[in-house]
């Protein structure tokens, strides 16, 4: 896979957005799902996503899933193969939500949407223990955000958060940005900068909503951090962990050898895939109630 994805070249910032989430999009469905996983629409208005249900998964329990994407691409469609997989391993529903995207909506969108639908989850009548949240790159920024939003507004938080590689510092100047940058086949600095960019809009990058490595992480739940060692995001990914535990946050942080960004979508090729689904997965279920 690394070498097939060498071969295909990075993420390109010169594409237009447009066209990346086609591309994106169209090689999701080159996987399609197992035939026992479940796809169905919320039923409320403002909340776009799918809920993804496998044989099993407790319908009391609810992962909300925010897949990554830079904040400029990504949608349900390419991560449906990977939230029925944690749903299967969770023993979970997994609300998977399609936030809106930058350029067209930018900061705080994506935070708002989140936001609103996890409080929508809580109005279903599920109690806070029985949620959790999770994501990746953009999406594990996010969930972070996300949660620091939620505290700072009163709400009650989830029983704990998973982040899988996340981008949580979107000036973009960990040194991994730059020294990783050989190493991992799927992201550049030049391509999380143009996204930066889309999303934030002229918003200082250090704002603690839109980056929440600035954030105060005090009261946060469980946290689960993860990364690969070949990721460009690994320095950030540590320092979040760090800055958690500094905090006072029960967190758990744990790399992947040799995995680059995105190794999570590869779970029906890569058994280091299915490692870290697992991980995530056993993470979560031992918070819930």
């Amino acid at each position: 896979m690394r070498d097939l994805l060498t071969a295909t070249g990075r993420l390109d910032p010169d594409v237009a957005p447009a066209d990346q989430r086609a591309v994106w999009d169209m090689l999701a469905l080159l996987y399609p799902l197992p035939d026992d996983v479940t796809v169905t629409a919320p039923d409320a208005a403002g909340i776009r996503g799918e809920w993804i249900d496998t044989p099993g998964a407790d319908p009391g329990r609810v992962l909300l899933y925010l897949h990554g994407g830079g904040y400029v691409i990504g949608s349900p469609t390419t991560h449906r193969l990977l939230a029925g997989r944690l749903s299967a391993a969770l023993g979970a529903r997994v609300l998977l939500l399609d936030y809106r995207l930058a350029p067209e909506h930018r900061f705080p969108a994506a935070l708002d949407d989140t936001v609103a639908a996890y409080r929508w989850i809580l109005g279903l009548g599920h109690e806070p223990g029985q949620l959790c949240v999770a994501g990746d790159s953009a999406g594990g920024g996010l969930a972070v955000a996300a949660t620091v939003a939620l505290r700072d507004q009163g709400v009650a938080l989830p029983a704990a958060v998973a982040c899988w590689s996340p981008w949580v510092d979107l000036s973009c100047t960990m040194p991994s940005i730059v020294a990783r940058d050989e190493r991992d086949v799927v992201l550049s600095k030049r391509w999380l900068t143009a996204m930066a960019a889309h999303y934030l809009h002229g918003v200082d990058a250090t704002t603690a909503l839109a980056s929440p490595l600035y954030a105060d992480l005090t009261g946060l739940p469980p946290l689960l951090v993860v990364v690969g060692t070949e990721e460009i995001l690994y320095d950030e990914a540590a320092a979040l962990a760090t800055q958690a535990v500094a905090a006072g946050v029960d967190t758990e942080f744990e790399v992947f050898d040799g995995c680059f960004h995105l190794w999570m979508q590869l779970a029906a090729l890569a058994p280091e895939a299915e490692a870290g689904i697992r991980r995530v997965a056993a993470f979560l279920r031992s918070r819930l109630t």
